[in-house]
């Protein structure tokens, strides 16, 4: 399965690389938090670790490392800006349920 996102999501991606000013891409992987078990993480990614997996995506770079990549196979980011609320948005084909907030996911 692919790794995919939207254009909106990267568009958002890329505009917060050119303010950063560098990086290689940017990390999505999932550490153990919340109350359904497990919370997405993002942070810019300046040198790629060994187990990495780089996803070219419209433009854009999405780093997995390969203990996360098993929970994120498949997964789709979106951006999304809803009246005053807006954020990125996963579709995730492995998660098997989400806390009410919307922060975690259980697989």
């Amino acid at each position: 399965m692919a790794i995919t996102m939207t254009e909106a999501a990267a568009s958002r991606v890329q505009q917060y690389l050119d303010n950063r000013g560098k990086g290689l891409g940017l990390r999505l992987g999932v550490k153990t938090s919340g109350c359904s078990g497990m919370a997405y993480v993002m942070e810019f990614v300046d040198v790629l670790n060994e187990d990495d997996e780089r996803f070219d995506i419209n433009g854009v770079s999405i780093i997995i490392d390969a203990k996360s990549l098993v929970y994120l196979q498949g997964i789709e980011m979106d951006f999304a800006k809803e009246g005053l609320n807006e954020g990125f948005k996963f579709n995730n084909p492995n998660a098997k349920g989400e806390c009410g907030c919307g922060e975690s996911f259980t697989v």
